[in-house]
């Protein structure tokens, strides 16, 4: 997975990079740079991603769905604009083509890391939930001794 990553990341400045250029060489309606914008936080957030990669402390599934989610959004953000600006902004076909990709890999990413986060809330929930019964069962795990136990009187 952090594989992936790496190459989403690659793709996505590369991408940034060579639409930057056919933006500026038209000269084209302010309109046509904003989203740059789109493309600055995809990189920040693909930054994150990678940064949390290669970290000796990793995010938790549900701090990863998160982000995932977050450039699944920022993705569908730029599919927008491009579909609504491809021709007037004159965007490669292999820029549009390859944003669309990477969004398409993101959003299987976050389908099976939001799946494993899901996983992991339940299972945490399970495991509170039989830590609060186990608290009041026996040694065993069975509901434990009741009633009451008089000491004999005496010689003790």
């Amino acid at each position: 997975m952090a594989h992936g990553s790496l190459s989403l990341g690659a793709a996505v400045l590369v991408g940034g990079l060579l639409f930057g250029t056919a933006a500026s060489a038209q000269g084209a309606a302010p309109e046509c740079g904003t989203i740059q914008k789109t493309l600055a936080e995809r990189k920040a957030l693909v930054s994150r991603a990678n940064a949390a990669s290669n970290s000796k402390k990793k995010m938790t599934p549900q701090e990863a769905c998160a982000l995932f989610g977050k450039l699944q959004s920022n993705g569908a953000e730029g599919m927008k604009w491009i579909t609504a600006n491809k021709e007037w902004c004159s965007i490669p076909d292999s820029f549009a083509e390859g944003f669309k990709a990477d969004h398409l890999k993101v959003s299987g990413i976050r389908t099976k890391i939001c799946g494993v986060a899901a996983q992991a809330t339940k299972m945490e929930a399970q495991a509170r939930a039989q830590a609060q019964n186990g608290a009041s069962s026996g040694l065993l795990g069975g509901p434990g001794l009741t009633g009451s136990f008089k000491l004999p009187q005496g010689a003790l």
